[in-house]
């Protein structure tokens, strides 16, 4: 990696959650691009692994649970003090459980709610302070839109997430703020969450198939930076998450019920190392993007403007009813004259 970084920065970035899965990609990709990325995350361990591989003049790694509003505006301002003004914030923490909601302890529930809701909360509060003008990326999913069992606390985030984005981005719209704060929604990545992540199905969990490898989730990314797009959508699985569920909401609860369950079970013979959980404390696992699903892990995708697409899908019908409905009134007046 070292020899594709750069001679010299263009700027500064922030990537919370940094130090494993999308938000290694996205590291990787910010780093070869020429920024200065300083990188939050609970593991100090990994973070110093990656200071060690790409040198701390390119990557500032600062121990931080994003859950503590406190320890964010901490490590913000030191990453402010080694790198400067910043451009760009991408939030990608994020804790889960395959757990069904009745058998989870609510302290559980709320550590992933704080990492994965509040995280993102607590970052977009720091880039606002800290940012001029540039991008804040969120870091959604297709189940932002659409719930899939066994996961409600990460769910129940997602959901909050995109909320939240909505209600700041109209703030923002409203201030003439020069800061575009975006989302991307993901599908099923081969990261390390399926490997540390606290488990009590009865296989080892799974991305939902197709499954992507992290490059392509950190591709879109990068794609709402480059183009200051609100929302990303990638692969075509989130796609029909999204406008599936705007169809026919009540027949994707049924479909899930059957279904969404057993899809997040691995039901081949590998065997998985028990890394986890890491709920309450990081796992020990090496600083990757990674899982161990890449075998089965598609290295591209459909990666669009979920503006664009909201408007083929539902402009085109509206088009075409529109002339078909003129087409109609032409042949009536015909008939008339």
């Amino acid at each position: 990696m070292t020899d594709q970084i750069p001679e010299s920065p263009i700027g500064t970035a922030v990537v919370a959650g940094g130090s494993a899965g999308i938000g290694r990609a996205v590291v990787q990709r910010l780093v070869g691009r020429g920024y200065r990325v300083g990188v939050m995350a609970r593991g100090e361990a990994r973070l110093r692994e990656m200071e060690d591989e790409f040198g701390t003049d390119w990557i500032k790694g600062v121990p931080c649970d994003v859950a503590e509003a406190d320890e964010v505006a901490r490590a913000a301002r030191e990453i402010v003090a080694w790198g400067g003004d910043l451009e760009i914030w991408v939030n990608s923490a994020m804790l889960t459980a395959f757990t069904p909601f009745r058998e989870m302890p609510p302290e559980e529930f709320e550590a992933i709610v704080g990492a994965t809701f509040l995280g993102q909360v607590n970052g977009v509060r720091e880039a606002l302070r800290h940012m001029q003008a540039g991008t804040i990326v969120c870091i959604g999913s297709g189940l932002s839109y659409r719930a899939v069992p066994i996961q409600s606390a990460y769910v129940a985030s997602k959901h909050a997430v995109h909320g939240f984005v909505h209600a700041v981005r109209s703030e923002l719209i409203a201030e003439e703020v020069p800061i575009t704060l975006s989302e991307v929604m993901l599908p099923g990545v081969n990261t390390p969450q399926f490997d540390w992540a606290r488990n009590r199905m009865d296989e080892h969990p799974q991305p939902a198939p197709p499954i992507y490898q992290p490059d392509v989730a950190a591709r879109g990314v990068m794609k709402a930076i480059d183009e200051g797009l609100e929302e990303v959508i990638v692969g075509k699985p989130a796609v029909e998450l999204i406008f599936g569920n705007m169809v026919a909401p009540h027949w994707l609860d049924r479909l899930m019920a059957r279904k969404g369950i057993e899809g997040q079970k691995n039901d081949d013979d590998r065997t998985h190392p028990d890394r986890g959980p890491n709920t309450f404390e990081p796992a020990e696992y090496p600083s990757t993007a990674y899982g161990s699903f890449g075998d089965r892990a598609r290295s591209s995708g459909l990666i669009i403007d979920g503006g664009t697409a909201r408007a083929v899908a539902f402009g085109a019908p509206m088009i075409l009813a529109l002339g078909a409905g003129m087409a109609a009134g032409a042949a009536l007046a015909r008939r008339r004259r």
